[in-house]
Parts: structure tokens; sequence; C-alpha cells
């Protein structure tokens, strides 16, 4: 859909569209508030900007709406099959190995335990062993430090999500 399109829309229809590029409500109710927006510029950076001022709560619960990694038969059916707003993300992990899904499948226990929250990563590009060597990575990080990281890679993901909305 266009700009001129969802800045036509009525406020709720507006709100179903937004919670599909980010699933936190305070960000989707902050987001309705600024339509209709002039341009994608400013889309976007509004959606920043309320991104940065929302709490380490909200941030958690736009987390809490992506696929979870640690269960090996899901994480092959997401990395096999393709939709129209996680393609990109998907298809450079088509074929990976038994044993980095399972090495993923543990890494996302222990990060989870250890913060509280799913690994997030904007995995656009990137191939399940990068993910892996991400999530590795960012296991020593301190509980301060992580949910500013998971909190970027968020803001990535949905800028991401909303340029597919305006293309589709």
């Amino acid at each position: 859909m266009t700009l001129s399109e969802l800045n036509s829309l009525f406020k709720p229809v507006v709100a179903e569209a937004l919670s599909k590029c980010c699933g936190a409500a305070a960000w989707v109710e902050a987001m309705v508030a600024v339509f209709p927006v002039a341009d994608e510029k400013t889309l976007l950076a509004q959606a920043s900007s309320i991104w940065h001022r929302l709490t380490p709560g909200d941030w958690r619960e736009a987390f809490t709406h992506h696929p979870k990694i640690g269960d090996i038969n899901s994480l092959k059916e997401k990395f096999a099959s393709t939709s129209t707003w996680a393609a990109g993300e998907q298809a450079a992990v088509q074929h990976t190995s038994e044993a980095v899904l399972e090495a993923l499948a543990a890494g996302n226990a222990q990060y989870e335990e250890k913060f509280g929250y799913i690994f997030i990563v904007c995995a656009t590009g990137k191939s399940a062993e990068e993910m892996l060597a991400l999530l590795q990575a960012r296991l020593p990080n301190e509980p301060e430090q992580e949910i500013h990281v998971a909190m970027r890679e968020q803001e990535k993901i949905t800028e991401i999500r909303l340029k597919k909305l305006l293309a589709a």
C-alpha cells in the first residue's frame, strides 16, 4: 500500500497494519497518533523517535512477537518456508545444517535464561551461521547492555517492515 493509502485508513486499521511491523502496543498507539504523515522519511523518523522513548518493558513486549529460536522442527519450518514479510530474512538460511540449528536452539535457550527474552537479531541477509556467531558474541553482555543491543535490532526489523508495508 502507498503512504497515501495508509494515511487515508481509519485509525484501527492503521494500528493493525503497524502492529505487523512492531508488536509493542505503546509504539503502535504513539505511531497511530502521528498519522497522517507527509512522507516515508517522516514515517521512519517518527518510528525511530517513538521507539527510543519507550521503556525496556515495551521493547520486551515487541520481542514476544517474534518466533522463538529453540525448537529444531520450528526452526526447520521457519528457515525452509518463505513469506512476503520474511523472504529476505529467510533466504540466506534455507540450507542450514542440523548442527547449526541445534546450536541456535541451545544458544537461544541460554540467552533467554540469562536475559529473560528471546534472542532478537535483524536476520535480513544473514546466514544461520552468522546469526549463531552474533548470538554467541552477545551472550557475555550484561543485561543493561544487551537490552539496548536487542532494542536496536528490533528497530532495524521495524524499519524494514515499515518499508515492506509501504511496498505491499
